[in-house]
């Protein structure tokens, strides 16, 4: 098949990310995304012990729509965010690499894969970050709801907070992403070596070093890039959390408010959630944050390598 232009790689990398991104978000274990948001972004008690009693009060307080919360907003980050992460994750890797075609990139050093993934995510979170916040916030608020909607919620937004107010908690999630989806792509791509020169050692007859793997395997090697991602970032995401929900004025039964300028920035942030907390502090919602992370950025990946062979083909025939 030949090689399409760089306008066309680039349309066939946002179209397979954006429904890789809204194939993965409308699969994705949704109930947890409430408790995650709801256990990590307060610093005293919370009506929400655990993920289980969570789901119980959830679910008799506001009905199985309640695990939905701010999900139109998710939809409407997750397309855009994952159209600019692929597209830039091939252009950076076509760079490092010397070549467009994606049998290429697998063969990068660890260390370009990391920095590929790093410099993607970076660029998909400023394009998609207000997104973001607005689905925190509505998320979070608890009952009775503050924001009804999302426009409701970015116009107080735009009147309390201005432009800037859309972008609170940016510098955290930078920091954050560029571990995140640095070693979320540098491990997936580590894995799926590893998988292809298993299969080859594996197949009867093969004449090649190397061998395609299914998708099952690439759900795989999906899955344990975002457990080791979602693990050593945890912490970085429950501060970009705080940042985001200052001044929210939901009921105290959610938990302690975090009030306006609470944190001076992400280092007396870091500070005073361990004197305050402790380490749990900081892993607040791991448990189902890795429940909701794993299995989506698996789905992402596999949904990513089938969707953009098939856009390819659609357009090359």
């Amino acid at each position: 098949m030949e090689e399409p232009g760089q306008l066309k790689r680039a349309f066939i990398d946002a179209t397979a990310g954006s429904i890789s991104g809204a194939i993965s978000r409308t699969v994705q274990l949704e109930p947890t995304t409430s408790f995650a948001l709801l256990s990590k972004n307060v610093y005293g008690t919370s009506k929400y012990t655990g993920m289980f009693q969570a789901s119980k009060d959830i679910f008799r307080e506001e009905g199985l729509s309640g695990f939905w919360r701010g999900n139109v907003p998710a939809l409407l980050m997750v397309m855009p965010y994952t159209a600019i992460q692929f597209m830039v994750l091939h252009k950076v890797k076509t760079f490092a690499s010397g070549s467009s075609k994606s049998e290429d990139h697998i063969h990068l050093s660890p260390y370009l894969s990391f920095m590929s993934g790093a410099l993607a995510g970076c660029a998909a979170t400023v394009g998609s970050y207000p997104f973001d916040l607005i689905r925190t916030i509505l998320a979070s608020q608890g009952e009775p709801k503050i924001y009804p909607n999302m426009r409701s919620a970015f116009v107080e937004i735009m009147n309390t907070r201005g432009f800037r107010g859309l972008y609170a908690g940016l510098s955290p999630t930078l920091v954050e992403i560029i571990p995140y989806a640095g070693l979320q792509f540098g491990t997936y791509d580590t894995f799926k070596r590893w998988t292809m020169a298993w299969n080859g050692r594996w197949s009867s007859g093969a004449t090649h070093p190397e061998e395609p793997i299914t998708s099952f395997q690439l759900f795989l090697c999906g899955l344990a890039a975002g457990s080791c991602a979602k693990a050593v970032c945890h912490p970085l995401d429950v501060v970009k959390k705080r940042f985001q929900i200052e001044g929210l004025q939901r009921h105290p039964k959610y938990g302690a408010r975090v009030e306006h300028r609470a944190y001076r920035n992400m280092y007396d942030a870091l500070k005073r959630i361990m004197q305050q907390e402790g380490w749990a502090g900081l892993y607040k919602g791991i448990v189902p944050s890795i429940v909701k992370a794993a299995p989506a950025g698996a789905v992402t990946f596999v949904a990513y390598e089938y969707t953009s062979d098939w856009v390819e083909s659609v357009l090359t025939t």
